[in-house]
């Protein structure tokens, strides 16, 4: 709370020991298994699968949607 009353500077200087403080938990090895392009390419396509897949079913059946009656309340 002191820090707020020094003025701009001591509010600068915390903010800079708070950002280096954080940046220090970066590891930069070397990753143990490596993945090959046929495994990458394997999973994009499940995750565009799973994104697009119940997507296009409703867009496949919107024209059975639109026959149906609407719900009497």
């Amino acid at each position: 709370m002191l820090t707020l009353f020094r003025g701009p500077t001591g509010f600068l200087i915390r903010t800079k020991t708070v950002l280096q403080d954080h940046r220090s938990n970066v590891c930069s090895k070397p990753p143990k298994d490596l993945i090959g392009p046929g495994q990458s390419l394997l999973v994009m396509s499940v995750f565009a699968l799973a994104l697009l897949a119940p997507a296009g079913w409703i867009m496949h059946h919107i024209p059975v949607y639109r026959q149906r009656s609407s719900p009497d309340p």
